[in-house]
């Protein structure tokens, strides 16, 4: 079986050990992976923005990068979100781009998603001493309807006690271009955020995207609280380390 790493854009720039740690568990259960190197933003924040004509040739960019590929792998439920989802709507009008953006959204997973619904993975061997809570992204947990994959996978990991985060269905406040836009209630939601974390008594959070956790890692960071953050594929790979 082989599959294309998604990177995102801010895995590539900011998180790069998220990326690896990806292709460490894909090749670890004997998926060959590649990597397109033309690949570039999804086109999200464009097409969130109001700049669809922009978006849209990002989106026919994108495609072109993955048109060969058996399937497209990510570690963010909001990019893949904007493929599965949003492609084939963008191009509705346009038979020809329509099929093509239809081919890459059946072809495209979250990494959790891929992990357990197309490897039949539900363990990953791994240790890690601690207690952790996972953040559910909006997008992912909306918009691809991912819940329970990444949780039984984290619930698996050795020494590792999964708390239940309240209010795990609302937003951390990050949204891309709304925490710039709309600072001061961003900041107000990932306060609240931070609180129900703390309320779990964990000393790790996880999560599947990294715009959630950077923006609350960055707002815990500010308010000296000492909670490592990772993204799932991290500890899992970093847990099998001996």
């Amino acid at each position: 079986m082989k599959a294309s790493l998604f990177i995102t854009c801010l895995s590539d720039v900011f998180f790069p050990e998220v990326g690896k740690s990806v292709v460490e568990i894909l090749e670890r259960f004997g998926v060959e992976v590649d990597f397109p190197p033309g690949q570039t933003c999804c086109g999200q924040p464009a097409y969130n923005s109001g700049y669809h004509r922009e978006a849209r040739e990002a989106a026919k960019h994108m495609i072109r990068q993955f048109e060969a590929s058996q399937y497209v792998v990510g570690p963010s439920g909001s990019c893949v979100a904007m493929i599965r989802h949003y492609y084939p709507e963008m191009f509705k009008d346009d038979p020809e781009w329509h099929g093509k953006a239809q081919a890459l959204a059946a072809k495209t997973y979250e990494f959790s998603e891929f992990l357990t619904h197309v490897l039949g993975v539900d363990h990953v061997p791994a240790k890690w001493a601690g207690t952790c809570t996972y953040h559910h992204s909006c997008h992912m947990r909306r918009g691809l309807g991912i819940k329970e994959e990444p949780t039984k996978l984290i619930s698996q990991i050795e020494g590792l006690e999964l708390q239940e985060l309240p209010y795990a269905q609302d937003c951390c406040g990050f949204g891309g271009t709304f925490a710039v836009k709309m600072s001061e209630i961003s900041q107000a939601m990932v306060d609240e955020k931070v609180g129900h974390i703390e309320s779990t008594g964990a000393n790790l959070l996880l999560g599947s995207d990294m715009g959630c956790l950077m923006n609350i890692a960055g707002r815990m960071r500010r308010m000296g609280k000492e909670i490592q953050v990772m993204h799932v594929a991290e500890v899992l790979a970093k847990g099998g380390k001996s």
